[in-house]
């Protein structure tokens, strides 16, 4: 028994044993010392003890109240119990401190009491006289891989708990590793030591955890996993809100204190469909697009350009954290942290919010398919592969040199699903982008014969990731009204965007690649030579509609030698410029919404690197400058215009004018919105001329007669050309390309024009659809799954 406590009140008679109420009640002088397990305590002083709480802690048995610490080079230990009464503990063996006592017959609230050769008494409290943070419907969840909100539970969470000793303080640790031996929480608070802090297995649910009182927001932690092969590694969470920046490795404990301000962007959001409304989304990447701003910087920024420029919408690459900035953030080790390299997590909050707040909508890359292989991140968590398909012809991408989740796991498949609600619910993004859906759809997606294991059916279809994507949409459509999926999807799967009901994968878009490829493949050839390859730019309507698509000139497109929007195509600096102006005035024209990378805006000339920001000096030219007014104008006149964005997913919203005048290169089409359009129907007619020849006096089909402004002439943004726009013509009696009317327009060289009837119609409710388009329209309103998926 260690030396009584000077001041400490021993009664020579004790009051009746068990009386938890007597404040005096110290434990008997006399009373044998503690009787403990010593396996027990081999196991935890070797790292082994997968249930601490049964050997330290507090516990009523047969001889009374036991209390027992792990306090190493201690000189004395004292509990100072709920009722006044200050107990000693006994040094055990190598740092074990315990007492038992026959005169406390229940637990108490306690304080623990060490002195250590600073002579000085440290009040303390206990992590192990807490019950578990999870409780049974949390494992339960989990373990059936249905819990929708994972990160509230798993993790780590600062956490009140009032007692009859005060209110407590301290943070919550929560982790998923089934086939671990033993963890051990270690961080700030307990000077990294790897032996002071084990966390206790909840059953046989994979599940381990561990209040740490005092324990504070800020601190620096990992987890030391004991894996299957008897091997300690240090893991980051997996579950970290916030990490350091790599090449440190730790999770930081973090909660918000972020207000947000976006309510009216968020109510105009649940009531309404952004499937069938405008979307202009510009693409950044948060390092490179000036470099050094962070979150907060781009809050001011970034959101004041955007505005400008009018899009709806900004699509960031991953933000989730990732060791490698080359990778872009498709590398990713914390899926729940906002890379700390750029700001914190409220500062992600803020900027979304100003974002919001400025009326631009907020999409982020998502990567479910494939993850990093750091040995410190997610890759064989516990030892052996967890998150990782253990077979490497399932589990490891050839490609991309990185690891594969196991799908089929409830866990692993919780993990992603609840990942995805994080963004959305806790960081308020509108929609996610989800990258290389493709490579997760087919087993043998860049695999050679031999190397791939076919499905039950004998198939190549992955059908545990299209059931985790069916899951991921179908939940996010549930939870949150007004947001949306894309797809990156390069293949012809069928129904990429039909509800999960009618067997698709229930995106709200898909990214049209078929027409990204052709479209750039036909800008790449000489003016002479295009009229050879004009099916490039006709064939996508033969599919525009098989799919809601989105058009994508995205950061693929811009790097790895193949050059910027701008050299794509051929010709003088002024020829690649006017192409440039002709394509992007195709782009925002043709059925789909647009995505445009930045940069692209203004005729980057350059490659994108993520190493350094956008050339922004080029704006001091004027070629760039008006490339980068041209798209303030489509802009405007996109999102003025319901005609250029109603029906993009019904043929009812686009008429071939011309397709077939391939000896000209020229197109012309019209985009129409509800309504009739000989009467009330928002249209615009759209020419574009990509021959190196103006078109004098061309002659152009229009549904109804009267006057029709030129509201856009690419051609007017070129340093002393003319400009048409502003120009009125009169559309008269007269049947050609199909239509009852017809006006001439001048169509110059590389160039696009734009008309609209000089007193359009109010535009109708976004929504307000043609009888015949409501009828097969797949809008989630249409098809009758709100709720569950597009």
């Amino acid at each position: 028994m260690s030396p009584e406590h000077p001041g400490r009140h021993h009664p020579t008679e004790p009051t009746e044993p068990g009386d938890p109420t007597d404040p005096t009640d110290p434990a008997d002088p006399t009373d044998p010392g503690p009787e403990l397990d010593d396996a027990a305590i081999d196991a935890f002083l070797h790292g082994r003890n997968g249930q601490p709480h049964d050997l330290l802690g507090h516990h009523v048995g047969p001889g009374g109240l036991t209390i027992t610490c792990y306090r190493p080079f201690a000189h004395s230990v004292l509990a100072r119990l709920d009722t006044g009464a200050e107990v000693d503990l006994q040094h055990v063996r190598d740092g074990i401190w315990s007492m038992t006592s026959p005169h406390f017959g229940t637990t108490h609230d306690y304080r623990l009491l060490v002195t250590y050769d600073d002579g000085v008494e440290h009040e303390q409290d206990d992590p192990y006289r807490f019950a578990p943070t999870l409780g049974e419907i949390d494992r339960h969840l989990i373990n059936e891989g249905r819990h929708e909100q994972l990160w509230t539970v798993l993790g780590a969470h600062v956490r009140h708990y009032p007692g009859p000793m005060g209110d407590v303080w301290g943070v919550s640790f929560a982790l998923w590793a089934p086939r671990a031996k033993a963890v051990h929480v270690i961080g700030d608070f307990n000077g990294w030591d790897r032996l002071s802090h084990p966390m206790r297995a909840l059953g046989s649910s994979g599940l381990w955890e561990l209040f740490l009182p005092g324990a504070q927001e800020g601190m620096n932690y990992q987890f030391a996993v004991r894996g299957a092969d008897d091997v300690v590694r240090l893991k980051s969470d997996p579950m970290a809100r916030m990490t350091e920046v790599a090449p440190k490795q730790a999770a930081i404990v973090t909660r918000s204190h972020h207000t947000w301000h976006d309510e009216e962007w968020m109510e105009r959001r649940r009531t309404t469909d952004p499937h069938v409304g405008p979307m202009s989304v510009y693409e950044v990447h948060v390092g490179s697009w000036r470099q050094g701003l962070g979150y907060r910087g781009l809050a001011e920024h970034l959101v004041n350009y955007v505005r400008d420029a009018g899009f709806t919408h900004v699509e960031f690459l991953p933000v989730m954290e990732h060791p490698y900035v080359p990778s872009w953030g498709y590398h990713v080790t914390g899926y729940y942290a906002p890379s700390s390299r750029w700001g914190t997590p409220d500062d992600f909050r803020h900027l979304v919010d100003q974002l919001h707040q400025a009326g631009i909508g907020v999409i982020l890359d998502w990567v479910p398919g494939h993850f990093a292989t750091d040995d410190w991140a997610l890759a064989r968590f516990d030892g052996e592969a967890l998150y990782e398909h253990p077979d490497k012809r399932l589990g490891w991408h050839p490609e991309w040199g990185s690891n594969i989740f196991d799908y089929g796991r409830p866990e692993v498949r919780n993990f992603l699903v609840a990942n995805a609600i994080y963004w959305l619910e806790e960081f308020h993004a509108d929609g996610l982008r989800v990258d290389g859906v493709a490579s997760m759809l087919y087993l043998d997606y860049a695999r050679k014969a031999g190397e791939w294991v076919p499905n039950r059916h004998g198939g190549r279809e992955n059908l545990e990731a299209v059931a985790l994507l069916q899951e991921t949409n179908a939940t996010a459509y549930k939870r949150l009204g007004g947001i949306v999926t894309v797809a990156e999807e390069s293949t012809s799967w069928p129904g990429v965007t039909k509800p999960t009901d009618q067997d698709g994968l229930g995106f709200g878009f898909k990214w049209n690649m078929g027409w990204m490829n052709d479209s750039l493949s036909y800008l790449g050839q000489d003016p002479v030579y295009r009229s050879h390859h004009h099916g490039k730019l006709t064939f996508s309507l033969m599919y525009a509609y098989t799919e809601n698509f989105v058009l994508p000139i995205s950061h693929d497109e811009v790097v790895h030698g193949k050059g910027s929007l701008l050299r794509k195509s051929r010709g003088s600096r002024e020829d690649q410029v006017a192409t440039l102006r002709a394509f992007l005035a195709y782009l925002w024209s043709h059925p789909g919404k647009q995505l445009l990378f930045m940069g692209c805006e203004f005729g980057q000339e350059s490659e994108w690197s993520e190493g350094r920001s956008l050339d922004w000096w080029l704006l001091d030219q004027p070629l760039h400058y008006r490339v980068h007014n041209l798209v303030k104008d489509l802009n405007g006149i996109y999102r003025a215009n319901p005609a250029l964005w109603a029906l993009d997913s019904h043929p009812a919203g686009f008429q071939w004018l011309e397709a077939d005048d391939a000896d000209h290169n020229t197109l012309a089409w019209l985009r129409l919105g509800a309504g009739d359009p000989a009467v009330d129907a928002p249209v615009v007619a759209c020419v574009v001329n990509f021959s190196g020849e103006t078109l004098e006096g061309y002659r152009v089909g229009l549904p109804r007669g009267g006057t029709w402004r030129v509201v856009l002439d690419t051609s007017g943004y070129h340093p002393g050309a003319p400009s048409s726009t502003g120009v009125v013509v009169e559309a008269r009696p007269e049947a050609w390309q199909g239509q009852e009317h017809a006006a001439m327009v001048t169509v110059p060289r590389l160039s696009a024009v734009w008309l609209i009837p000089e007193e359009p119609p109010a535009a109708p409710h976004p929504e307000a659809l043609p009888a015949e388009a409501a009828a097969t329209a797949e809008t989630p309103e249409a098809t009758g799954h709100e709720g569950s998926t597009p």
